[in-house]
Order: structure tokens, then C-alpha cells, then sequence
């Protein structure tokens, strides 16, 4: 026997005694997976399950990629953290998860963000590519660092009660510009934070993923490459829909012209942080409680949902949540004075945009929006 080979311990023997049994797994197939070598972009509501079960199904080596830190609106569905997490960087509180449930995997650690300058580095060291990420920047610089590297990219995603999952960047099949040649325009797609998710359903979509991945290293099974899943917990609905690689693409077409990472926030219309942003009237939370202390007149308009509005407020504030705004602006007196916030000030920037177009001239927004307001002036104000 050569001392490289894989081999199954009498103790790993017992612990994957339910994969042995199956034919379709065996002991070649648990050897598979213990040669095999994953890396998880993020230990959020996708990675939590993700890096769970992928632990528990034996993967030799799993990489985590993530720099954030564990806070208590994530608990809802991160599910490998705990409270006692709270505060403590992702990553720690995932790994001790991990090896608390199988100590025969080895576990690397990228406490980073994942960039395009070291994307390449990163995932060239793995075998395949889990997508665990939340936000679009990332999601193209994982597809095309997958493309390029030649990694499967196992895809999933995740908002409000629906999710979707599919394999990009397998050989034949499409990329995620395929499916998304263009990102939406800043904003447009509102992020958990501020749409929300129902709990359960990165524990889905993530063993979704989960089960894909297993597959490809088995090779068994009719994987989710060309084929877009999409789930809706409401209706309880699985439905499918096919993807074909874009010969046209730019990045996995005939004739690609991107080959090779470009400024992901920069493609998505996100302003860095040098650049100069486009002017907007802004107070802060502290100076918006000085106006009031003051006796300044003015209104205070909320602009997000009902349903948000019920679980916090600022005293003396008028809801008109932002979608009935351009239908209800003549209940505003032009030549008045107003302030606008949301939950983060996103959606009131937008309002304050809404209201000048509108002829109004004494419009400011509340930055940070009742989150700051709950971090600077009243902490007995919930934060969701």
C-alpha cells in the first residue's frame, strides 16, 4: 500500500457506515469524497447547512471563505452559529461547529474577503466551488474565476420565501452570465437585510447544493448542470427551467472577450469608496433627535412597509411606505419641510431623489435610517 494512498480508518469505517452500505456510494464512493476538496464561499445562511452537512458527509478537505462576523439577526438561519457566537468572526464559530461533528475532515481557513486579486489563488487549490454569497459583485467574481480556473461552481441563491440552485461553469454547460448577462441596476434587488427571508430556506436551497456537490464527486445521479432550479416555499413548489451555454457569452461563450478578472463592484454600479458620491442632503441620527429637541418644523416620513413599522418607530413619524409614495405626494405641501428614513436609508435616499424630481425643495434624508437611530440616540428601539 503506498503511504499516499486514501485509506478509511476502523472508526471512519463505523461513521460513514450508512454511505458504505449503499451501492451507489460504497466504499469507493466514501474514498471519493474523502479525496475530494471543496471550497465554500461564505458561512451565512447558505454555508451554515453547506458546511454542515458536507462535513458530515465526509469531505476531505473543505475551505471557508468569510470575514464577517456573527450577529444576532443572523441566528435565525445561520444555523451554524449560537449565541454564545455572537460577536465572534464567522469563520471561528463555523470551524468549531465542523469539528465538533467530524474531526476526520480538514478544514482551511481564508478570513478574507474573496477579491480579483486573490480569487485565482484561492480557487485553484480546490476541486469544486460552492457559491454561499449574497450579493452580486461576489457572485460574478466566483463564476468567472470558476470559468477560468475550469471548477464547477455550485450556485445557489436565496430571498424572501424563493430560492434557486444550479451548477455553472461545468464543462458543456453555461455560466452565470449565461443565466444573468447583466447585473441589476444598484438597488433594485433589496438584499435580506432589507427584504427579509424566511429562516428555512437557506437550510433548503444549501442542502440542495449540498446534494449536488456530493453527486459530482460521485459521479452519480443527473446533476443540475443546464438546469435552473427554482423553489417556492409558499406554494411548496419545486419547478425547473433549462439553461444553455450562450455561445455569445463573453466569459464561457465560442469567443469569450473576458479572460480575466476585471472590478466586480465597478461592473455592478457599486460606487468605491474613493469615489465621490453624488451629492445628497443627509443629517445623522443624533441631528435629527437635535431638531426635534429643538421644536424645528418639519415632517418625519417613514417610507418603509407596514409591517415594519410595527415593529419599531421614531415618535412623531408619518408612514408612506416608498411604492405608494409617487401616488400620494399631494398629501405633501411642496413648500414644506421634510425627513425622510427607512430602515437603513436606502429607500429614503430614493425618496428624497422622488421628491426633488417632484418640485420639492427642503428634503433631507436620515442616514443609517432607524438602525442608526437605535445605535446613536433611543437603544430601547428594537433593531431588525
Amino acid at each position: 500500500m503506498s503511504s499516499n494512498e486514501v485509506t478509511l480508518s476502523k472508526d471512519e469505517i463505523l461513521r460513514y457506515s450508512r454511505h458504505l452500505i449503499m451501492p451507489e456510494v460504497g466504499m469507493e464512493g466514501q474514498l471519493k469524497l474523502k479525496k475530494a476538496s471543496v471550497l465554500l464561499v461564505g458561512t451565512g445562511g447558505l454555508g451554515a447547512p453547506l458546511a454542515l452537512y458536507l462535513t458530515a458527509a465526509g469531505i476531505g478537505r473543505i475551505g471557508l471563505v468569510d470575514f464577517d462576523v456573527v450577529d444576532y439577526t443572523n441566528l435565525q438561519r445561520q444555523v451554524i452559529h449560537g449565541t454564545k457566537d455572537v460577536g465572534k468572526p464567522k469563520i471561528d464559530s463555523a470551524i468549531e461547529s465542523m469539528q465538533d461533528i467530524n474531526p476526520f475532515v480538514k478544514i482551511d481557513r481564508h478570513e478574507t474577503a474573496l477579491s480579483s486579486e486573490n480569487a485565482l489563488e484561492i480557487l485553484n487549490d480546490y476541486d469544486y466551488v460552492v457559491d454561499g454569497t449574497d450579493n452580486f459583485p461576489t457572485r460574478y467574481l466566483v463564476n468567472d474565476a470558476c470559468v477560468l480556473l475550469g471548477k464547477p461552481n455550485v450556485y445557489g441563491s436565496i430571498f424572501r420565501f424563493e430560492g434557486q440552485s444550479t451548477i455553472f461553469a461545468y464543462p458543456g454547460g453555461p455560466c452565470y452570465r449565461c443565466l444573468y448577462p447583466e447585473p441589476p441596476p444598484p438597488g433594485l434587488v433589496p438584499s435580506c437585510a432589507e427584504g427579509g427571508v424566511l429562516g428555512i430556506l437557506p437550510g433548503i436551497i444549501g442542502l440542495v447544493q449540498a446534494t449536488e456537490t456530493v453527486k459530482l464527486i460521485l459521479g452519480i445521479g443527473q446533476p443540475l448542470v443546464g438546469r435552473l432550479m427554482l423553489y417556492d416555499a409558499l406554494g411548496m413548489k419545486f419547478r425547473e427551467l433549462k439553461l444553455r451555454r450562450d455561445p455569445e457569452c463573453p466569459m464561457c461563450g465560442d469567443h469569450p472577450t473576458i479572460t480575466k478578472l476585471i472590478d466586480y463592484q465597478q461592473f455592478c454600479g457599486i460606487p468605491q469608496k474613493h469615489e465621490e458620491a453624488a451629492p445628497v442632503n443627509e443629517i445623522s441620527a443624533v441631528e435629527l433627535k437635535a431638531k426635534l429637541d429643538r421644536g424645528d418644523k418639519f415632517t418625519l416620513i417613514d417610507v418603509r412597509e407596514p409591517h415594519e413599522f410595527q415593529i419599531c418607530r421614531i415618535p412623531g413619524s408619518t408612514l408612506i411606505p416608498l411604492g405608494e409614495l409617487p401616488n400620494r405626494l399631494g398629501e405633501l405641501d411642496p413648500s414644506a419641510a421634510y425627513v425622510m428614513h427607512c430602515k437603513m436609508g436606502g429607500r429614503s435616499a430614493k425618496a428624497v431623489d422622488l421628491l426633488k424630481q417632484s418640485g420639492f425643495k427642503n428634503v433631507i434624508n436620515m442616514a443609517g435610517g432607524i438602525t442608526a437611530w437605535s445605535d446613536t440616540v433611543d437603544p430601547s428601539v428594537p433593531k431588525y
